[in-house]
């Protein structure tokens, strides 16, 4: 997943921008970028992150960053922002989300006569570049975004800097969230709420899904209405997002806490010592279990710097395990006798969780490790941002092909927490974690601990329903074609 960030003022905002855009860091490994425009002079970095945070890369750039307006990204693949000179006039652009159908698209563009000049590290191109050619392709800037809406299967919220200011766009589903924030004469648009407090921010409005609103130093102005249909991730609360966020106006930590009390509710026939979650992410979902349950919330592992950064988003499984490796510290004191719950926020591949934090709490003398994670079985890889690439990486997906023998396209039992499948498919992961017990976090649960109703959220992951489909009988179609990946 990657996070955006624009500002504009009638001051010069390049501190407010480069601060902004820092604190969108927990989103995106791999790349960070600034533009700006200072009168209609445009200014443009871009730094590779991925050894390093955004803050030590684009430091001594800022002195040399100047202007009243600019946009920034944390991306998790390509590098951005994207120049483009067009006929609408020169314009920057950055986006995040992922283009299902992107090969098609530029195959369609070249047969045109198109061409593209940009460098990929995920495709034959780069995605936010392709995304600005679609985009000029319409009458103007906003009618070139509703036109790209339309092309695109998957999902793209984006910020385009021009003459006129920041164009800021929700992709339709609102899987992604953009919000606007003002303080005096500066306007913001971030991924995230947690870049507004700390730079004298305040929300001003949740962009709805779909929504094109042109932010100028004069306020904002609304370019295209959005949708009342929403599916917006909800993994943004379990895992993605930071705990100071707010998305629709719910928080991300208070959710984790809700989750967490809802496990330990379902958790009455168990008795530990200690609560723990797997930091960071799991930290949130532990102190609520340790507030429902009554037991001490501790800490076995502790995460060493945040610069380490999370084991979740590289793109190559080696860099995922050095980092889940070399993160986490063990304490022996707290750990050994112990009977222990440890919160998660998901279990994607299992290789992480069983080799560098299981074991780890096993050799430091655990008596119990019982898992717990805050969410249900992954089951699908996401199809609207960069997270878990195939079906066969899952760790639900490896325990159904050992338990049939084969791969199967139709898992509606195995997602069903009732059933016996179900039962047995969890008892195969925790045999192959090497846990003493396993407890999913079920669907209902889950979607009460965010508090938005179930038809505004993205569930697919976890059940195969595609976005907007509103039946069971689409969404067995769509478990079907995606579980052939």
């Amino acid at each position: 997943m990657s996070g955006i960030c624009g500002v504009i003022s009638k001051q010069d905002c390049a501190e407010k921008l480069f601060y902004g855009i820092d604190y969108h860091s927990h989103l995106g490994t791999e790349f960070g970028g600034i533009a700006m425009m200072d009168g209609e002079r445009f200014s443009r970095q871009i730094h590779e992150i991925a050894q390093s945070q955004f803050k030590s890369k684009f430091f001594e750039d800022l002195p040399g960053l100047k202007g009243n307006k600019g946009i920034g990204v944390i991306s998790d693949s390509n590098e951005q922002p994207i120049y483009l000179n067009s006929r609408f006039g020169p314009f920057c652009i950055v986006t995040m989300g992922l283009i299902e159908n992107a090969d098609a698209l530029v195959a369609e563009l070249l047969a045109a006569g198109h061409s593209f000049a940009e460098m990929s590290s995920t495709g034959p191109v780069n995605t936010t570049e392709l995304i600005a050619r679609l985009i000029t392709l319409g009458d103007d800037l906003a009618d070139g975004i509703e036109r790209m809406f339309e092309r695109i299967e998957g999902s793209c919220s984006l910020l385009i800097l021009n003459k006129d200011g920041i164009y800021a766009a929700r992709d339709r589903r609102g899987y992604t969230p953009l919000v606007i924030g003002k303080h005096a004469d500066t306007y913001a648009v971030t991924s995230e709420t947690s870049a507004f407090p700390n730079t004298d921010l305040k929300v001003v409005k949740f962009m709805a899904p779909g929504e094109i609103i042109l932010v100028t130093e004069n306020g904002i102005a609304s370019k295209r209405e959005g949708n009342a249909e929403m599916q917006i991730c909800s993994f943004l609360w379990i895992y993605t997002g930071f705990p100071a966020s707010d998305y629709e106006g719910i928080n991300t930590e208070a959710v984790r806490e809700r989750c967490g009390a809802a496990l330990a509710r379902r958790d009455r026939d168990i008795s530990v010592d200690v609560v723990a979650g797997v930091p960071d992410s799991g930290t949130s979902h532990a102190i609520g279990y340790a507030m429902e349950s009554g037991k001490p919330f501790r800490r076995p592992l502790v995460k060493y710097t945040p610069g380490y950064g999370r084991s979740y988003t590289p793109p190559i499984q080696q860099q995922r395990d050095l980092i889940a490796k070399m993160k986490l510290i063990p304490i022996r004191e707290i750990i050994n006798g112990n009977r222990i719950a440890v919160l998660d926020d998901s279990i994607v591949r299992g290789t992480q969780l069983k080799n560098f934090t299981i074991n780890k709490l096993w050799d430091a003398g655990a008596k119990e490790v019982h898992v717990r994670p805050a969410s249900p079985p992954l089951m699908f890889p996401c199809k609207f941002c960069l997270a878990t690439r195939s079906i066969h990486e899952l760790a639900a997906r490896k325990a159904i092909h050992n338990i049939e023998g084969r791969d199967v396209e139709d898992v509606s039992e195995y997602i069903d927490s009732g059933s016996p499948k179900h039962q047995k498919m969890v008892d195969s992961i925790a045999h192959d974690l090497g846990a003493t017990t396993l407890r999913y976090q079920t669907v209902d649960d889950m979607v009460e601990a965010i508090g938005l109703p179930r038809e505004k959220l993205c569930l697919y992951c976890w059940t195969g329903e595609c976005p907007s489909s509103g039946n069971k009988e689409k969404g067995n179609a769509c478990r079907a074609s995606c579980g052939k990946d």
